[in-house]
């Protein structure tokens, strides 16, 4: 793809950025747009640009580091319709986050948060991450809600880490639904424990990373740390716990109340 980019300054100290996508192919400038240009949109609104196309002619306006930042995805996503030939708001999403572009909007330094856990420091990324981890620390009841990958599972895990090492908190429990991700495992081998234990291994990868094996198969052993399937979860009194509940969306709304009560 050959790109022509021209950046001139504005009245208002931010800049106007102008480049060509090539090749001009109509179906992936729609691809790249969306319906009903959703995710230009989705662009605009995280950024705070505004952007413009006549044709496969793109002027982005903005300030300085947001119109660059919105200018270099809106070429990403470009190459991406040319290998898969479909765009998401997921995907789009997704760029957005991996470009970093959340910390153009970062808080002030010295209102960052960081979790200390046994294997060393966990900095959320962006300004969403942030208040994410700050509602965790400040809040008894939180939902995270965004596309797979983009830490919410990893984030809680850490916070409860820290409570844990800080003495906060006595137990931590970790739970999600046993539902198979859009395939059909078969029958597994093994004890209980042993068939639960495929759905659950990403939180043991978190748990692993953040206090090491040998840590981590103690506090189990002790019952500090539980993994456990939703379904084994009624008619439990748990007090002085962090209980997390992933992969929620798979609950059934019965599943839902029994947890939350």
């Amino acid at each position: 793809m050959n790109t022509q980019i021209q950046a001139t300054p504005t009245k208002n100290a931010g800049r106007t950025c102008q480049f060509l996508l090539e090749p001009d192919d109509p179906r992936r400038f729609a691809e790249l747009c969306g319906q009903f240009n959703q995710h230009l949109k989705q662009i605009e609104q995280r950024l705070g640009v505004d952007i413009r196309y006549r044709g496969n002619q793109f002027t982005v306006r903005g300030e300085d580091r947001n119109a660059q930042a919105a200018s270099e995805i809106l070429k990403r996503l470009y190459r991406e319709t040319g290998k898969t030939g479909h765009l998401t708001a997921e995907t789009v999403h997704l760029y957005l986050q991996e470009s970093a572009v959340e910390w153009i909007h970062e808080p002030r330094s010295d209102n960052l948060i960081a979790l200390r856990t046994r294997k060393g420091t966990v900095t959320p990324r962006g300004e969403n991450q942030q208040k994410y981890v700050r509602s965790i620390l400040t809040h008894d009841i939180n939902f995270g809600i965004g596309p797979a990958g983009t830490g919410k599972t990893y984030l809680a895990v850490a916070a409860a880490v820290q409570a844990l090492e800080d003495e906060e908190i006595r137990r931590i429990l970790l739970v999600r639904p046993a539902v198979e991700a859009g395939e059909k495992l078969g029958f597994l081998p093994g004890d209980l424990s042993q068939k639960i234990d495929p759905y659950l291994r990403p939180l043991y990868d978190a748990l692993y990373e953040m206090l090491g094996f040998e840590r981590v198969d103690k506090l189990i052993e002790k019952n500090v740390i539980e993994v456990a399937p939703l379904a084994y979860m009624r008619g439990r009194t748990l007090n002085n716990s962090y209980i997390i509940l992933d992969e929620a969306q798979n609950t059934t709304p019965e599943q839902m109340k029994m947890f939350l009560t």
